[in-house]
């Protein structure tokens, strides 16, 4: 069983920023951030390779959000920078065998999500 976690969510002010961690157990896959504003389907956010050489990241945070590792901690980070209002969702970690990119289905593995809330 593979078990993914995230930390680091809370409340940041409009302008700010915040840094998502997440620990997958296990071997080391490709990893990927999602989101979920309430009301709105979940949304692809950014995904890294299993070795950190390559990321992928929606348009819609390209340029504010950046994803990294670290592979001798078995962890992946989301640095949030200049938060929004509209930023404000659930984030979920997720790993996947095949893909660092926006293919929701083809991620195996599913953190519970964490709250993430930009006040104005």
């Amino acid at each position: 069983q593979v078990h993914v976690r995230e930390s680091g969510g809370g409340l940041v002010q409009a302008g700010g920023s915040l840094r998502l961690s997440c620990v997958a157990s296990g071997r080391t896959y490709h990893m990927g951030w999602f989101r979920q504003a309430s009301g709105k389907e979940r949304e692809f956010l950014a995904g890294i390779s299993a070795s950190g050489g390559q990321t992928s990241y929606a348009d819609s945070v390209k340029g504010r959000f950046t994803i990294s590792r670290d592979n001798a901690k078995n962890s992946v980070s989301l640095q949030m920078d200049s938060a929004q209002p509209d930023d404000t969702a659930v984030y979920s970690c997720a790993a996947s065998k095949v893909t660092w990119k926006s293919y929701q289905q083809l991620y195996d593995y599913w953190g519970q999500g964490i709250q993430v809330t930009v006040s104005s």
